[in-house]
């Protein structure tokens, strides 16, 4: 059950999952189907609506943000560092510093918006001249900027949706999971970064008269290719006829595919073993941390219906007519899941009233029927060892048996033996 005081949380969540479905139709979608229609009027209209939907709603709400969370913690002195460099410390929290990012590229989306600038040229001779039109010829070059800030801020969108995670433990925890393991990732980069670089260089340093490998720029490029995979197989066979060259590539192929990426798999598996067990009740910290700090957003109106919502001053019911205590949330489930043959409430009846006391409760008994239980648990658990060796050594058992019959008839024969001796002594 998710407390009602995370509401804050999801509505501020609700509010980036609706703005980027306005953002995607008006970047992604919409914009390819006008030249394929002949430029049509109505989705121009719809394009600008939800672009000045997605300024509104999302950039100034969140230029206020920042702006607000800035100056508070400038007054405050409160600062966080990384690098040693300051920065206000609502900044250290990863999501607070993805939307910052966001909301620098939506201003500069704004300030590159190719139908504010074509809002001159609407009568031109161009196609797809008009109102709101975002193809006049003078925004060319900014159309390529907005586009790749358009692209990025997209993205940066799906990344704040992973704050609904945490109204699911496991998801959650598979996020938090991710996020360990990424450091191993990392180190993966590093180091074919460093082999890029160093068999970059190495192949320049050949003489070869392969154009690929000529430069460090040029081979560092090819080897990244090689890596993932989109070198062409005609420039394959060229490396054929430069035996020195083939033999670098071979290298380099053995010592990033073949080795570093085997290594990933299996820091991946160590990495991933060691700390999913945890990550659960991590994911449960996380959970309550989120609930602790968005206690202090929530107003004592707010509050006190939540807690009225709950009802904890009623009492519970155990079972059919059976009220217990309050202060508790009552959740039903099968009876069969739990079979419990042992009551531990102790019942009484009689009058109700203050003055006439408890009965005592006979502890001797109690304790006669725990020491009986406890032998018959004793005895069952021996039955069940006794018949389960049984089968496995039952001729051990008769010989050992058999043995202590006979020592016993033996000893039954010395003392026979000794009394006729002591009555053979009395009677002389």
């Amino acid at each position: 059950m998710v407390p009602s005081c995370l509401s804050d949380l999801s509505l501020g969540q609700d509010v980036v999952f609706f703005t980027l479905l306005v953002f995607v139709t008006c970047q992604s979608i919409l914009p390819p189907l006008e030249p394929q229609y002949g430029y049509p009027v109505a989705i121009r209209y719809i394009i600008f609506a939800c672009r000045v939907l997605v300024y509104i709603l999302s950039m100034s709400i969140f230029v206020f943000s920042h702006t607000r969370n800035f100056v508070r913690d400038v007054r405050a002195k409160n600062f966080g560092y990384i690098f040693h460099i300051p920065i206000p410390a609502y900044l250290l929290a990863w999501q607070q510093a993805l939307n910052l990012l966001l909301t620098v590229f939506l201003v500069t989306m704004l300030a590159c918006e190719p139908i504010l600038h074509c809002m001159s040229e609407r009568d031109g001779n161009f196609a797809g001249s008009g109102l709101f039109t975002h193809n006049c010829p003078h925004v060319k070059d900014l159309k390529l900027a907005y586009s790749i800030f358009s692209s990025g801020a997209t993205v940066l969108y799906f990344l704040l949706l992973v704050d609904l995670s945490v109204f699911s433990t496991s998801i959650s925890a598979f996020v938090l999971v991710c996020g360990r393991v990424v450091s191993e990732v990392g180190l993966f980069l590093v180091a074919l970064l460093f082999f890029i670089v160093a068999f970059g260089c190495s192949t320049s340093a050949l003489k070869q008269d392969n154009v690929d490998f000529d430069a460090p720029h040029r081979g560092m490029l090819s080897l990244l290719s090689i890596t993932l995979g989109m070198y062409e197989g005609t420039k394959f066979e060229a490396l054929h006829q430069d035996s020195a060259l083939l033999t670098a590539i071979i290298a380099y192929v053995i010592s990033t595919i073949t080795f570093m990426l085997n290594l990933l798999v299996a820091q991946l598996n160590c990495s991933y073993s060691s700390c999913y067990e945890d990550m659960l009740g991590f994911a449960r910290l996380n959970l309550g941390k989120i609930v602790v700090s968005s206690m202090a957003a929530v107003s004592h109106k707010r509050w006190t219906q939540f807690v009225e919502s709950l009802q904890l001053d009623q009492r519970l019911e155990f079972n059919e007519g059976d009220v217990g205590l309050s202060g508790g949330i009552q959740v039903l489930e099968p009876a069969s899941l739990h079979v419990t043959t042992v009551d531990s409430f102790r019942r009484f009846g009689g009058s109700t009233s203050p003055a006439m006391q408890w009965p005592e409760e006979d502890q001797a008994g109690n304790e006669d029927e725990d020491r009986f239980e406890r032998m018959e648990k004793v005895i069952e658990r021996a039955m069940k060892k006794l018949g389960s060796s049984g089968k496995s050594h039952g001729t051990k058992t008769y010989s050992m048996t058999g043995s202590s019959k006979e020592q016993s008839s033996s000893n039954q024969e010395k003392s026979v033996s000794s009394e006729e001796k002591e009555s053979e002594a009395g009677s002389h």
